[in-house]
């Protein structure tokens, strides 16, 4: 049994539809995203009855230490006194902020805040996870090392993950992703399943004669060769297997060979006829404010 399991789920701000009749299942001991443009209905989407949450923006209190700030989360989801500290102290360790635990809040850089935030969210030993964009504005090398940790969640804490994010890498790391656009899940499987529909890898040529090696790969590989800033391009189920014949084929016509495998991002531009940008303005703003407002209203009670 899915340990999440959501049907024809909608959610309205006001005239706003910010999700549109979404279905779907999260296998428990799974990394689950939702992977769409800012304003496209994911934060909206999360079950609320999460045991969980690492919100978007940061909630910690900047004037307590870490170990306050996990200390009072302890005692706000009732922790019972006497495993307070070992939970507080294993959390600390699992996330590398022991050493920091007397620091307070206003010290930590942006990624410290963030595991610190993971942490916090463990401390009851919660069954599912939410993290809304957990790594947005963080820059890569820290957003790889926050990953490093949040990857080893489920195996090392039985827990599964719930994520919203807009950055393909992070994506890639699920077991099973829901493309969310405009409210509605456009597709969903595994990064490879999803990858699978755009057909294969594209293999890009240049030669010094793109007319004639057109003529001679369609010959040869019965194959649709077309053409676009220079380079012939193709697409192969198998684009490493084809590069050597390629070249056997042109010989020293051949003056570069490059291989694309699919992306996340390829698939999103095919279903919803555009590219997720990291820094693009949403759509939706009136939407994410309302959302923001009422997660902080969720966080304090």
């Amino acid at each position: 049994m899915p340990i999440i399991k959501v049907e024809n789920l909608v959610k309205r701000f006001g005239k706003i539809i910010a999700v549109d009749d979404v279905s779907f299942d999260v296998e428990e001991g799974s990394i689950f995203g939702f992977l769409g443009p800012n304003g496209a209905g994911k934060t909206t989407s999360e079950v609320r009855k999460a045991i969980g949450i690492v919100f978007q923006d940061t909630t910690l209190d900047k004037d307590l230490t870490a170990y306050e700030n996990l200390m009072f989360h302890a005692y706000l989801y009732n922790v019972k006194r006497p495993e307070r500290v070992n939970r507080v102290n294993e959390a600390l360790n699992f996330v590398d902020l022991f050493d920091r635990r007397k620091d307070l809040i206003k010290k930590f850089s942006g990624g410290m805040k963030r595991r610190l935030e993971v942490a916090r969210g463990l401390i009851h030993r919660p069954r599912v996870l939410f993290l809304d964009e957990p790594t947005l504005g963080l820059d890569p090398q820290t957003r790889a090392n926050l990953w490093e940790f949040i990857v080893e969640l489920p195996r090392k804490h039985n827990v599964t993950i719930f994520m919203t994010t807009h950055y393909m890498e992070e994506a890639e790391v699920c077991d099973k992703i829901a493309i969310i656009d405009k409210g509605k899940i456009i597709t969903m499987g595994t990064p490879d399943e999803l990858k699978k529909t755009i057909g294969g890898d594209v293999i890009y040529v240049k030669t010094s004669d793109n007319a004639k090696a057109k003529a001679e790969i369609e010959k040869i590989l019965q194959v649709d060769v077309s053409e676009k800033d220079g380079e012939l391009f193709i697409t192969s189920i198998k684009g490493d297997a084809c590069i050597p014949v390629l070249i056997k084929t042109l010989g020293d016509t051949v003056l570069s060979v490059r291989l694309q495998r699919p992306t996340l991002n390829d698939v999103f531009l095919k279903m919803t006829g555009k590219a997720i940008r990291h820094d693009e303005a949403s759509a939706g703003d009136n939407i994410k404010a309302e959302v923001r407002a009422y997660r902080r209203k969720v966080d304090r009670s």
